[in-house]
């Protein structure tokens, strides 16, 4: 019975749901790069590349077209991954700088809190 009790706390902790519901979205998402690579940029970089199966050339029985072919994959994922994460998501936060809580002394460039009246430094008078 220990041991169940012991599993319980284990699942039901916040980081092990986190990390549950994290792989779900990755799993949703890997879903939707894939669908994106295989049916939109594949089928484009096949029309570039030479007709007839590139990916069965073989160099001395070794398959060299699906080792190319999977590296290309690899980075056109990484190249859709990049351009949604990094691009697109990044133009939707469009971060917000916060306004600065601090500012210098004039006498002795210490930083202070912008409504001090005096600095804690040197203790000369601050203008409001």
């Amino acid at each position: 019975m220990a041991l169940l009790k012991e599993f319980k706390a284990f699942a039901l902790k916040g980081n092990v749901i986190d990390l549950a519901v994290a792989v779900v979205i990755g799993a949703a998402f890997t879903k939707i790069v894939n669908a994106i690579v295989e049916q939109i940029f594949m089928p484009l970089v096949g029309k570039v590349m030479p007709a007839g199966g590139w990916t069965g050339y073989t160099v001395g029985g070794i398959k060299v077209g699906i080792v190319f072919n999977e590296i290309l994959q690899f980075l056109v994922v990484a190249l859709v991954l990049f351009i949604v994460v990094v691009k697109f998501m990044g133009a939707l936060r469009k971060k917000e700088e916060a306004a600065p809580s601090t500012k210098k002394c004039a006498e002795c460039l210490e930083d202070i809190p912008i409504a001090a009246r005096r600095c804690k430094a040197c203790t000369s008078p601050q203008a409001a």
